[in-house]
């Protein structure tokens, strides 16, 4: 393996967590493919910039004045040359080799976007759901794709192509965070680029402690009613809407929905229906996590019952 792979790049976002950035930054500033790593500081008041420029003086760090939310890696996506850029949260890293299968498929498929890698959390590396369902998609692979094909990805375990991502337009500031990857890989998907999981690349990932679970539960709310009503047809985002009410806590639904209400006017000119082949993968995508939320319905009730299925 060389001793530097220029090609690929390192995007770094925190806010607030100086202990989890600079673990691991331990780690990637220690892999094989010495990638350039750019942070981005999403107006931390806890020290971190301060800690990382002392003890990494190699990593360059971005210090933005307000806490843009995901919106922030758009700023180390400007300010990097490499044409490839895994993403990163300060609580993740990426496993050595990975950056370089990354940059070989890349290079060797000229329409892949956003390749999401598999997650490995905590000490016991105990596989991420997300990448059971990811390994399930349920969309049509093109010939060629060199991984299962995907609609979204993980922002914190996703190597994407530069180019392709500034052209979507990147991470738009009004989601802040909540489910803000869905509305670039739409907007990727209508371009006619590929996204794909590829599970010989791996991320891990040690969760912080120090999490807004509550305020991402409404924001995920907002942002999908959001992204049903301007980007999806009419039928569609009224199913989308009935079945977040179901499906999400009274709070979190009657929070996100009166913010994704006062919010519409200010973003109502984002409106575009996505191409028709991309509107049936989402449909498809639908499809599956009803089926699968009401099978794990049905597999509780069975246990609650004590009747074995």
């Amino acid at each position: 393996m060389p001793n530097s792979d220029s090609r690929v790049a390192v995007a770094i976002l925190t806010h607030n967590r100086c202990p989890e950035v600079l673990r691991s930054l331990e780690r990637l500033t220690s892999l094989p493919e010495k990638p350039a790593i750019v942070l981005v500081d999403n107006a931390s008041s806890d020290g971190t910039v301060e800690a990382v420029s002392a003890r990494y003086p190699e990593v360059e760090v971005i210090r933005s004045t307000t806490n843009l939310g995901a919106a922030g890696r758009n700023l180390a996506l400007l300010r990097l040359n490499a044409p490839y850029v895994a993403l990163s949260d300060d609580d993740t890293w990426w496993q050595p080799g990975s950056l370089a299968r990354a940059r070989e498929l890349f290079d060797a498929h000229p329409r892949l976007a956003v390749a999401t890698a598999r997650v490995l959390v905590g000490p016991e590396e105990e596989l991420d759901p997300t990448c059971l369902v990811m390994e399930a998609s349920p969309l049509a692979a093109e010939p060629g794709l060199p991984g299962r094909p995907l609609l979204g990805f993980l922002a914190g375990a996703s190597v994407v192509r530069r180019e392709a991502f500034l052209e979507a337009g990147g991470f738009n500031e009004r989601l802040f965070l909540g489910g803000e990857e869905q509305w670039v890989a739409a907007e990727l998907a209508s371009r006619g680029w590929w996204l794909c999981y590829v599970p010989e690349m791996v991320v891990h990932h040690h969760p912080s402690p120090h999490r807004e679970a509550s305020r991402r539960r409404w924001h995920e709310v907002r942002n999908a009613l959001w992204f049903a009503w301007l980007r999806r047809p009419p039928s569609s985002a009224l199913a989308c809407t009935l079945w977040l009410a179901r499906t999400r806590r009274f709070s979190d639904m009657w929070r996100g929905l009166l913010a994704a209400l006062s919010g519409l006017p200010r973003i109502w000119n984002m409106r575009r229906i996505v191409p028709e082949n991309v509107e049936e993968g989402f449909r498809r995508l639908d499809a599956m996590e009803r089926e699968h939320r009401c099978g794990a319905s049905a597999e509780r009730r069975r246990k609650i019952a004590g009747v074995s299925p």
